[in-house]
């Protein structure tokens, strides 16, 4: 199997879904002309033409609502934000018009739509490019919310986004994009509502998804090489449908969870996580739920700021420890 980028697996998914269905286009802000921001889209407008790679103005609630107008007429558009922090002036089309077609017309109406773009803090992107949308997005529903945490499941999944009937929201890490992983030539999807086990252990469950999974996995080999300690690291892969049924599984074998995202605490995916948790497993716990995030604050530019604000390895060794009762 190749070796490719976490980058060059989205183009692969979203070059083989325009081969496959003519109905399938890509627009966003220099998707075509310029290979995309972070270059996903590299190569695109030469392999389809400007028809199905559209260049579209800085105006995103105009090309997010020019999507949801092609989807309802039987198209099936990538709309790409250069960051989810700029859908956020989006939001009408994104989070209340969107996921409620369908339900609104009674079933009449599918919206195959995906949209996709980076998430998160990133690299010194300061307070308002920096937004992780990850809760907003699963507050609603309607929508599926992906956040894919390697090469592997970024093509796999971004593939069962593009042929899905419903709105898919598909949340990528700019520190992910240059990300290797082994990734088949063959074809082949990955289900939504399925998360998986990244790394498996009896002593500690760790739920995380996107770039915070990448941070678990340090942490839990960080662990394994100082205490001997096996931790459990469950990637959920999807949000919205949320695959509980393995995180209760797991956890009642461990007997400890940890959460980690990006995403501030506040009213957080992992806050809703842990509150599952406990009313599911409370018998099974040993320890409270402890959550790792992103610190309340607006995300800072300054690189040591930055630093200290966004969920770590260390942060995540720390709290396996607590939860662990490994320090006090």
């Amino acid at each position: 199997m190749p070796l490719i980028q976490f980058r060059e697996a989205l183009n692969q998914a979203m070059c083989e879904e325009m081969q496959r269905d003519p109905e399938v286009f890509l627009i966003g802000e220099e998707v075509a002309e310029y290979d995309g921001a972070y270059k996903v889209s590299r190569g695109m407008l030469a392999k389809f033409g400007p028809q199905r790679v559209v260049d579209m103005p800085i105006s995103e609630c105009g090309f997010a609502g020019l999507g949801l107008g092609a989807a309802l007429v039987g198209l099936r558009p990538i709309v790409e934000f250069m960051t989810f922090s700029f859908s956020l002036v989006a939001l009408d089309q994104l989070l209340n018009n969107a996921p409620k077609i369908r339900y609104m017309s009674g079933g009449q109406f599918k919206l195959p739509i995906v949209f996709r773009g980076i998430s998160g803090p990133g690299r010194q992107l300061a307070a308002t490019h920096a937004w992780s949308v990850d809760a907003l997005c699963t507050h609603v529903p309607g929508l599926k919310v992906v956040v894919p945490s390697c090469p592997y499941d970024a093509k796999g999944l971004l593939k069962t986004a593009i042929r899905d009937d419903d709105p898919v929201v598909f949340l990528e890490s700019e520190s992910m994009y240059t990300l290797r992983q082994e990734v088949p030539e063959q074809e082949y999807l990955l289900p939504f509502g399925q998360a998986d086990i990244k790394r498996p252990g009896g002593d500690c469950t760790v739920v995380a998804w996107g770039q915070s999974c990448v941070i678990a996995l340090e942490a839990a080999e960080q662990l394994h090489r100082e205490n001997g300690l096996e931790v459990e690291v469950v990637d959920l892969r999807t949000l919205r449908p949320l695959d509980l049924s393995r995180i209760i599984q797991s956890v009642r074998r461990t007997g400890y969870c940890v959460t980690v995202e990006e995403g501030y605490p506040t009213c957080s995916v992992g806050a809703e996580i842990a509150a599952l948790v406990q009313e599911k497993c409370f018998d099974d716990l040993d320890h409270a739920v402890v959550r790792v995030a992103s610190l309340d604050v607006p995300m800072p530019y300054s690189k040591p700021l930055q630093e200290h604000v966004v969920p770590d390895a260390r942060r995540v060794v720390q709290a396996i420890k607590e939860a662990t009762y490994l320090q006090g």
